[in-house]
């Protein structure tokens, strides 16, 4: 894997602090799946300032970057990532009631930000307490479960381009899909969103959210390393059912395997390469085509060399 240059890694420093730039960093710390190579170069962002004077210079230089929360949603290849990664965590992730409305920075983790709303006695992000991703994430990927989906809370999101420009998109304009928003699509970059609730009990909404990780718990493999769900839900079906009635479950490469708990989960049992996951991952998918005719997209983002 190619380091950054001297020249690169200059100008980086005049923006960021030594200690937010990590250099040959193991994305195994920075992604739910446990695994994965070193990125050439992983900066901690802690302001927008920060963002609007790396992302369009990175550009310019023709350097790879990827803009990285919580890691909950991808797979880095064992050879590593050769660009930059900028994490936009908890240096930016402050989390703020305003009337029924909740605004948060890109790096808070939404069961943050659901607790929130029960703290404040607002409903409508209970689904959202489970979920390991952070607002940017969950947002791009317009993250969902039990019914409920980033589009039906989020009010407004601000994001920056690729020039460092920063603009507010409403709800109506993000393009909102089953997995997918218009940033997905667009060299955009999310800072911030407002989430529109509405005032609830606080009793109701906490058993609800208690009810939901109990299914959680009772469902899912949560023991294990996994980034969720690994595959998308195919129209008219389930995922995970069409593995479990290919056999895949238990399917194993080294410590990556199929969950028997819940089929639509690759998990990393203990020491998984990330050539072993996306083996599972490929296998799946390769018999499940085989026995019905249907490809399973990822919903995990596989990025870097494997």
């Amino acid at each position: 894997m190619e380091a950054i240059s001297s020249f690169i890694l200059d100008f980086i420093r005049e923006h960021v602090p030594k200690e937010d730039i990590l250099l040959n960093e193991p994305m195994s710390g920075h992604t739910t799946f446990r695994a994965g190579g070193e990125a050439a170069c992983l900066i901690r962002i802690s302001s927008s300032k920060q963002l609007a004077a790396l992302l369009p210079y990175l550009k310019e230089k023709k350097i790879p970057c990827f803009v990285l929360g919580n890691g909950s949603n991808l797979l880095v290849g064992d050879k590593g990532y050769c660009g930059v990664m900028l994490q936009i965590g908890s240096k930016m992730s402050t989390v703020t009631a305003e009337g029924n409305c909740i605004r948060a920075g890109a790096g808070a983790l939404l069961p943050r930000v659901a607790a929130c709303a029960l703290e404040n006695g607002l409903t409508g992000l209970e689904f959202a307490s489970g979920i390991p991703g952070s607002v940017g994430g969950g947002i791009v990927m317009n993250a969902g479960a039990y019914g409920g989906e980033m589009k039906q809370v989020v009010e407004q999101v601000t994001v920056m381009d690729e020039h460092g420009e920063i603009t507010v998109i409403e709800n109506k304009a993000m393009e909102f899909g089953y997995r997918t928003s218009i940033i997905k699509h667009k060299p955009l970059t999310v800072l911030e969103a407002v989430f529109s609730l509405r005032a609830g009990d606080k009793d109701e909404i906490r058993a609800l959210m208690e009810e939901l990780a109990g299914r959680r718990r009772s469902k899912q493999p949560l023991e294990y390393a996994s980034a969720g769900s690994t595959f998308k839900r195919p129209e008219g079906f389930f995922a995970g059912k069409l593995i479990m009635e290919a056999g895949l479950g238990g399917y194993c490469v080294g410590d990556a395997r199929v969950s028997e708990k819940h089929c639509g989960f690759v998990v990393n049992t203990g020491n998984a390469r990330a050539a072993d996951i996306l083996a599972v991952i490929r296998e799946v998918q390769r018999k499940v085509k085989e026995n019905t005719g249907i490809m399973l997209e990822t919903e995990v983002i596989l990025l870097g060399d494997f």
